[in-house]
């Protein structure tokens, strides 16, 4: 390859809106790795649905343009697609909830069966990379950024379920990112915003936050993202994702796959590195794959400047195309869906998690705690149409009765008779209904729990991941 061609190989852009032919030129021109595929880059149908034909498009014209200059491998085209709140692929495709859903279920097999049925919807639409699952450990309300996207504040658990969940998107033929290294779920700034400061020791983090890494390692995770948190003990007011210190500590833990940044264009980062600056920084450090530069042509030019200038040196440049090329030749020749799934054929399954994972917090664990009729406040108008709709199909007419108060992300504590927690639970610690039930998501299926609990139709069979407020974890019915 020639220096402009590894520099384009250890690149994977994003793109705003629907000109995907114009990101295929750049693909083309700067003969990047790959494309991202952001939620306003989906096409959509007059319904408001995903355009599911469009989208299989889409991918496949960007995956041509990775295979310009005569390149025989499939390019990396990546994803968010977590679950619950991070879902950058909508309906028809099946609706997942909240990856704490899988803690709350306390199920390894469980988180296997969802990674396989995820990405077998994704591999068949042209998706080779999805950028989950989160394994970060939550610390709870003081986490302002994973909170249910965590899927247990036990560090073991965190660690074989988000093994289990990657292992089982690997046989769906879709490549897993495990992230946040060294850990996002016990800091407290977003790194969406500004650089969080993680003050923990070494030994600390050890013991907690690197337990589910090493255990995804030990799995043969392909992928591991580093976070934009600055680790005192490692390399103090140094992003991870730029710190030669934190990429030794991954090395440390028998990680041999390719090492991704977390998105450059995020305020912890971008702020910092103007110019395309951090590229070439990260790089420097110990990255493979530098993930969604402010600016690609600009990130391009640094590390091509970086190397003619002397200050990164070639071999590193070439260490990290080779790891990401290497990783892709793989994936061609391995990682393919049986079978691929159609769009929404996860569904069921959705529901089944939801239904394993739903947590009475407060209340009662037998019987019915609505009668023939119920009131719904809170949430979105979408919340409630599904309310609604899972109501109607239990045979519980709206209107009258008690009242249940969704609760969605980010939301304040409820009144009313009965509250639920849509997405991380937190808030129920400072409800004051008497009936509390965690819910971990917002999907039809999910809606079909919590109506065959609240008609003592079905029992609540999860437990609380993590603690809430007084509640310990583990609370729930026996």
């Amino acid at each position: 390859m020639t220096l402009e061609e590894k520099a384009g190989q250890v690149l994977l852009p994003f793109y705003t809106g629907l000109d995907h032919e114009a990101q295929a030129a750049a693909v083309e021109r700067l003969h990047l790795a790959g494309s991202m595929i952001m939620a306003d880059n989906v096409p959509g149908t007059a319904t408001g649905l995903v355009d599911v034909p469009a989208l299989a498009g889409v991918t496949r014209r960007l995956d041509n343009a990775s295979r310009s200059g005569g390149r025989t491998w499939p390019g990396l085209i990546g994803v968010d697609q977590e679950g619950g709140a991070v879902s950058r692929v909508g309906a028809p495709l099946t609706r997942w909830p909240t990856p704490m859903s899988y803690g709350a279920a306390g199920s390894v097999p469980l988180a296997a069966e969802a990674g396989t049925g995820l990405a077998a919807e994704l591999a068949p639409l042209g998706f080779t990379v999805d950028f989950a699952p989160a394994a970060d450990v939550t610390m709870g309300p003081a986490d302002p950024t994973i909170g249910a996207r965590s899927m247990s504040a036990d560090a073991g658990a965190a660690a074989s379920l988000s093994a289990g969940f990657a292992t089982g998107m690997l046989a769906g033929g879709v490549l897993p990112t495990v992230k946040h290294f060294p850990g996002h779920g016990s800091v407290t700034t977003d790194s969406h915003k500004g650089l969080p400061v993680q003050n923990a020791t070494l030994a600390q983090l050890k013991a907690r936050d690197w337990k589910p890494f090493q255990s995804a390692v030990k799995a043969g995770a392909p992928m591991v993202m580093t976070g934009h948190i600055a680790v005192q003990a490692l390399d103090p007011g140094v992003p991870a994702s730029l710190s030669k210190a934190t990429y030794t500590a991954l090395r440390g833990l028998g990680f041999k796959g390719v090492a991704v940044t977390d998105g450059l264009n995020m305020g912890a980062v971008a702020d910092r590195y103007p110019h395309g600056s951090a590229a070439p920084a990260a790089l420097a450090a110990g990255a493979d794959l530098l993930l969604m530069p402010a600016d690609a042509a600009a990130a391009h030019a640094a590390v091509v400047r970086a190397v003619t200038g002397g200050t990164l040196p070639v071999s590193r440049l070439e260490e990290a195309a080779r790891r990401v090329v290497t990783m892709m030749i793989w994936r061609g020749r391995s990682a393919q869906p049986k079978p691929p799934a159609g769009p929404g054929a996860g569904e069921a399954l959705s529901a089944k998690i939801s239904a394993r994972a739903i947590t009475v917090v407060s209340g009662k664990c037998k019987g019915a705690s609505v009668a023939g009729h119920v009131r719904v406040a809170g949430g979105t108008a979408a919340d409630r149409a599904r309310f609604a709709a899972a109501a109607r199909d239990a045979g519980i007419a709206l209107g009258a009765g008690p009242l249940v108060t969704l609760i969605g992300y980010g939301g304040a504590p409820a009144k009313g008779d009965i509250a639920v927690a849509l997405d991380a639970p937190w808030p129920l610690a400072q409800s004051v209904a008497p009936t509390k039930i965690a819910l971990y998501g917002r999907t039809p299926g999910a809606y079909k729990a919590l109506l065959a609990v609240l008609a003592g139709k079905a029992t609540a069979p999860g437990k609380l991941p993590a603690a809430v407020g007084p509640y310990r974890p583990g609370t729930g019915c026996r």
